[in-house]
């Protein structure tokens, strides 16, 4: 799970829920940050960078579809003002922003072309090279539960932080939300990286009709859910996926580094807030059935009629949340329990791919995780799972403990808060050295 945000998608009400354990948050938007089924780009069953590079062209990925502004903050007051209304800190502003809507060609999780829409957010007054910065979000499942259909909200607010800080910000919708067809496969590591990397094509060839260049280097952070998406992407980059990128450094926020081993334990023996378990153990037999087949019949896994409806893209988290019961136990049949806590075939294969996501790697690029003691939806533990997998391959990866940072009484929500400005700080001490 890594951090399951649920945040409204109507304009009139925003609530979130994480998927890692926890306490009740407000919920009308599923957003979290596990991580499911990713690639295994460091392997050595890895085609070499020239090839895979050649098939991401015949297939277009990354060739830029559509451009539409959104806003303007024209000054940094105005930015901090936008920060503010999200509940985010303006410590690091120093540019006024612009916004765009970028829609460009993708793969899907079977590798057929699709299409995706992300956030690109640049500084004005700023120098014509540019850092990127990649920002992978946490759970949705409206449609408009991602960065580019918001305004002044939980998801595009970290994205806004980094270009008013004056960097380029980049921020994958995802596959299935914002402007995409279909349905989000969530926690789906594979379509995660895909999406994330082709959203930064789209940006670089967007990038000098503003009059500027992306840089090399790409600064890979991430929240929940997304904090997955950015290991991903953050591998995929050291890969050598792209001719042109290099990741810079990668900064993961409160995690599902452990899904099957740690998280999904905890949520079933009680040890995350009840509601947001209910929603995280929902989701994760949907989205996985639908890419795995994991189940025949929902009536197989589910005491309550209607679950896999909820997860259509047109639900809002607040609907979502109304829909499921209120505990584990009134939620899951003896067989779905069962699934989820001694997971066989097609899920325990995709676990392990998700679970890989700390293990199978090495980052040569500088790495800090993220994390708040007490967060009530990604279990800390998942943390220190990853610390001690990077540590076993060579890597120091420092954890940040953000401490007592709460954001509408969710402590895994006010980690990604605390986080956005001390990561802030962090690319731009990177920068100058």
């Amino acid at each position: 799970m890594g951090e399951l945000v649920v945040i409204s998608t109507s304009t009139s009400s925003r609530s979130e829920t994480r998927y890692r354990g926890g306490r009740r948050v407000q919920v009308a938007a599923v957003c979290c940050g596990l991580l499911l089924s990713a690639p295994a780009v460091a392997t050595a069953a890895t085609p070499p960078a020239a090839h895979a590079q050649g098939q991401y062209e015949e297939r277009g990925r990354g060739t830029l579809i559509s451009s539409e502004k959104l806003y303007t903050l024209a000054t940094p007051k105005a930015v901090a003002r936008e920060l503010d209304a999200a509940g985010f800190e303006d410590d690091t502003v120093r540019h006024g922003v612009v916004a765009y809507r970028l829609v460009y060609r993708t793969v899907d999780p079977h590798g057929r072309p699709t299409t995706a829409s992300g956030l690109f957010v640049l500084p004005l007054n700023s120098e014509g090279r540019l850092r990127a910065v990649s920002f992978a979000h946490g759970t949705g499942s409206h449609k408009d539960d991602s960065p580019s259909m918001q305004r002044a909200k939980f998801l595009s607010a970290p994205v806004i932080a980094h270009a008013a800080a004056g960097a380029a910000g980049v921020a994958p919708d995802y596959l299935g939300l914002g402007k995409g067809p279909g349905l989000h496969p969530w926690m789906d590591i594979g379509s995660e990286t895909t999406a994330s990397l082709d959203m930064l094509r789209a940006a670089r060839a967007f990038a000098p009709r503003t009059g500027h260049v992306l840089e090399r280097e790409v600064m890979v952070t991430g929240f929940s859910q997304g904090a997955s998406a950015a290991l991903g992407l953050g591998r995929a980059l050291e890969a050598g996926a792209d001719r042109w990128f290099r990741l810079g450094a990668l900064a993961p926020v409160s995690g599902v580094y452990d899904f099957g081993g740690t998280e999904l334990p905890a949520l079933l023996e009680g040890r995350l807030e009840a509601k947001s378990s209910v929603l995280y153990a929902a989701y994760t037999l949907v989205a996985f059935n639908r890419l795995h087949h994991i189940y025949d019949s929902p009536d197989e896994v589910f005491q309550t009629g209607g679950v896999e409806a909820l997860f259509d893209g047109a639900h809002t988290g607040k609907e979502i949340m109304d829909g499921i019961p209120g505990a584990v136990g009134e939620l899951l049949t003896g067989h779905g329990r069962e699934l989820l806590a001694h997971p066989t075939g097609p899920l325990a294969e995709a676990l392990r791919t998700t679970d890989a996501v700390c293990t199978d790697w090495a980052p040569r690029a500088p790495v800090r995780l993220y994390m708040a003691t007490g967060d009530e939806q990604a279990a800390t533990d998942n943390t220190e799972h990853c610390r001690a997998a990077l540590h076993r391959n060579g890597v120091d990866a420092p954890v940040v403990d953000l401490g007592d940072a709460d954001y509408r009484t969710s402590r895994h929500l006010g980690s990604n808060v605390a986080a956005t400005s001390s990561i802030v700080r962090w690319f731009g001490e990177l920068r100058q050295q």
